[in-house]
């Protein structure tokens, strides 16, 4: 019997966090686009801007070291770890990096989320709102192609202290604005709404990005550049696809 969860019967889907990535996306997602503004996805859409490759890696575990030395990447630091000159997962410290060709970029949701597919058979792609247009249209046009394949979106989302999943209303805006531009109406419920989501404030970005409390969060922790790169919408063309382990620009 189907998971009532699993969105069957859509071309397009929408969930939340490790779990949804792993009910929804291993059901319905030949493609799923991870989602998380503030900051992976937006770090990876910046790094790959510059032609960096990004390795996703579990957050705050201690393998991450010998994970980097053995394919000679950088490691990223937590951002208030950060030194002058060294990367974390802040997109103003990527753009500001010099010499870095790979770069292990640990996170305690996208990136997570994005390991965790690794292994699951679909195609995994880092969409933010600032590739958010140009991902649509990498899957348009896989959808035209193969009438079977479907889509999932994963808003990664942040967490409370207990550990439990906060709904981010940042990743909803850039889970929803990458489905707001996908050529299909045949999304789920829960596609739609995310949809309609962003759809709603889409003319309200960037200012609302920093009012809510993920944008107020980082402003209030010395980060709010990070906010303003986060709301660069459709800044970017590069559209990260996870292969042998590494996000890199897919053509």
């Amino acid at each position: 019997m189907t998971s009532p969860y699993a969105q069957d019967g859509f071309r397009a889907g929408f969930d939340w966090g490790p779990v949804g990535a792993e009910v929804v996306g291993g059901a319905i997602g030949t493609i799923v686009a991870v989602v998380d503004v503030l900051s992976f996805t937006t770090a990876v859409t910046v790094a790959a801007d510059l032609g960096i490759e990004v390795y996703p890696y579990r957050w705050r575990d201690e393998t991450a070291v010998a994970y980097a030395k053995q394919y000679d990447a950088a490691l990223a630091v937590g951002r208030s770890e950060a030194g002058p000159g060294e990367v974390s997962l802040s997109p103003v410290t990527i753009r500001q990096a010099h010499g870095i060709e790979r770069l292990v970029l640990p996170s305690p949701n996208g990136s997570t989320i994005a390991q965790q597919l690794s292994d699951s058979g679909a195609t995994v792609l880092a969409v933010s709102l600032r590739n958010r247009q140009a991902a649509a249209d990498w899957v348009n046009q896989r959808l035209a192609e193969d009438p079977e394949l479907k889509v999932v979106a994963i808003a990664a989302g942040e967490r409370w202290k207990d550990g439990s999943l906060r709904p981010a209303v940042e990743d909803l805006w850039g889970a929803g604005g990458f489905l707001s531009a996908l050529d299909t109406d045949s999304r789920s419920p829960e596609a739609r709404a995310a949809a309609a989501a962003y759809d709603a404030v889409a003319e309200e970005l960037p200012r609302l990005l920093h009012d809510c409390a993920g944008g107020r969060e980082l402003t209030q922790y010395g980060f709010s550049q990070d906010v303003t790169i986060a709301a660069e919408v459709d800044a970017s063309r590069s559209v990260p696809v996870l292969r042998d382990g590494k996000l890199i620009p897919s053509t």
